[in-house]
């Protein structure tokens, strides 16, 4: 516990918490402690999704009033001194009231936004406040856009706020060799190196522009002092409805376009900004969408199939009772939902993982094995080749007389699974209890939003892991758009895609999901390489016209 923070009744307390420039990963340890804890969240309307994640079920959480609000729509500097009034007072209400706030903003407190002016308002009233420094958007963004601001032949670093700075900052920055970091818009940016280059900056010094810094969505300009302007117009992104977006903007030769090649390190991610469908639950595609993050991507799940009960549950209710009496040797699970099947029915009977003792558990592939150890259970056997039915089979032993006393196996599955699984044990000299432990069923449309995403070709990948979910997501929400690139898990499941008029790009090595998402990096990777090698900018799927791109497969 945080010997900073009271914890008596009565006693309230506020935590003013960097939440750094856009990226999740980029909260420090002791932010995520302190939003475990809190009563009520304020955050800046741009970080509540990266925040409220980690608060306790229930906690009020509140982005109205935050001190950006009114830069994010355009307004007037002046116009955030009222909304500055209302988020002071929403934090001191809510700490008067005995409550622990935790006041997010973007970027560090001591370096973005106004967040000394709520300090001050709190030390005014008496009220107990710590503070928790996050990355600074001038220090995050450029390390994303793979500018150092200091190397061994530049120590001085200055930063500018555009919007604040007056004839005489320009005049100090710009008389310098310092490098610049600038925090700027937009439609701004080009003004201020004009500032720079009349304050003495010579107008080829190197410059670099960076909108939605460290988030998928960011995007770097590489330019000079004085060629920006017409950077930005040929780029295509001046003028535009989005001028007001907020950018970090870096001076000096620590952004010449020859070191940023090299040090580029997150834009040149293999699937940076692609957007990919996963037709799977959140809970099935936890692992799969994070390590399609890891490559750049932007995953987004859209379940295929439901989960209902079995019809009849008492075949369910005898074989659980059987575990229980020593009915089994072994029990099986095939899937996440066979675990959370089994797992539902022991809630509902007060039984919880000691009820396993004595039987040996076998789980097919990894997220099956993540499954049960999240419910207490550490499986015996999990494949240690190919994550499937048949490469369990591989390694389940015979049924033994002298050194298994029961030869019965508990077999929970969907009311479609395949008989592989099956006849191989009864083959081996096991008897099998096959159970009906839930039912699968097509899952509704998803929103209009996302159908007309998916036909027209509002995605750059989709990741298909069975036919099934080849089958039901044209079922549900349309054949995916021919600039779209298709990955398939296998063979069968591309056949599957192919017969549905798709064509296949990627095919997995291995049926695993995470060789899928890799096979994906691998053709992006080539695709990106083969941009450059070519003299083309480099492009998502989704950016070009239908019929353009070339078909392969990795």
């Amino acid at each position: 516990m945080n010997p900073t923070v009271p914890n008596h009744p009565g006693c309230g307390h506020v935590t003013f918490l960097g939440a750094g420039p856009g990226d999740p990963g980029l909260l420090t340890l002791r932010a995520v402690e302190a939003l475990a804890t809190a009563d009520v969240l304020i955050a800046d309307p741009q970080v509540l999704d990266v925040v409220r994640g980690h608060v306790r079920p229930g906690v009020a959480a509140d982005a109205q009033g935050a001190p950006r609000q009114a830069d994010a729509d355009g307004s007037s500097a002046t116009a955030a001194v009222p909304i500055l009034r209302d988020t002071a007072n929403l934090v001191m209400t809510a700490a008067r009231g005995g409550k622990r706030v935790v006041r997010a903003v973007a970027g560090d407190p001591g370096l973005d936004g106004y967040a000394a002016e709520e300090m001050l308002a709190c030390a005014a009233e008496g009220i107990l406040f710590e503070v928790v420094p996050g990355v600074a958007a001038a220090v995050g963004v450029p390390a994303y856009a793979g500018v150092p601001l200091r190397d061994a032949h530049s120590a001085d670093v200055r930063f500018v706020d555009a919007l604040a700075a007056d004839e005489r900052c320009w005049s100090e920055v710009g008389s310098s060799d310092a490098t610049a970091v600038v925090s700027a818009t937009l439609e701004t940016v080009a003004a201020a190196a004009g500032e720079l280059v009349a304050a003495g900056r010579k107008p080829d010094t190197p410059l670099t522009v960076t909108v939605g810094g460290t988030t998928t969505r960011q995007r770097t300009w590489t330019a000079t002092l004085g060629t920006i302007a017409q950077v930005l117009k040929a780029a295509k992104v001046l003028p535009s409805p989005q001028g007001a977006q907020p950018v970090i903007a870096v001076v000096g030769e620590q952004s010449a376009a020859g070191r940023r090649d090299q040090l580029s390190w997150f834009e040149s991610k293999p699937l940076f900004g692609w957007k990919v469908l996963v037709p799977r639950t959140k809970e099935q595609a936890a692992s799969l969408s994070d390590q399609l993050r890891s490559y750049g991507a932007v995953p987004s799940e859209v379940p295929t199939i439901a989960v209902e009960p079995p019809r009849t549950p008492q075949q369910m209710e005898r074989a659980v009772k059987g575990l229980v009496t020593g009915r089994y040797e072994w029990i099986a699970f095939t899937s996440v939902n066979a675990v959370k099947a089994v797992r539902e029915k022991f809630e509902e009977y007060g039984l919880d993982a000691r009820a396993f003792a004595g039987i040996k558990v076998a789980a097919v592939g990894e997220q099956t094995a993540k499954s049960l150890i999240d419910f207490g259970v550490k499986p015996d056997l999990v494949p240690s080749g190919e994550q499937s039915a048949a490469g369990l089979l591989e390694d389940w032993p015979p049924y033994d007389p002298v050194f298994d006393p029961i030869d019965r196996v508990f077999l929970p599955r969907a009311d479609i699974a395949t008989e592989t699984l099956v006849a191989g044990l009864i083959e081996l000299g096991w008897e099998v209890d096959d159970v009906t432990a839930y039912r699968t069923v097509r899952a509704s449309p998803p929103p209009a939003e996302t159908r007309e995403a998916i036909k027209g070709g509002g995605f750059d990948a989709v990741l298909f892991t069975s036919s099934s979910t080849v089958r039901n997501l044209v079922g549900i929400a349309g054949k995916p758009h021919n600039v779209t690139v298709i990955a398939c898990i296998g063979p069968a499941t591309a056949k599957t895609a192919e017969e549905h008029g798709l064509r296949v790009d990627v095919l997995s090595p291995e049926p695993s999901v995470l060789k899928l998402a890799e096979a994906l990096a691998d053709f992006g990777a080539a695709r990106r390489q083969a941009a450059i090698e070519a003299g083309e900018p480099v492009t998502r799927p989704s950016e070009r016209r239908p019929g353009s791109r070339r078909r392969a497969r990795s």
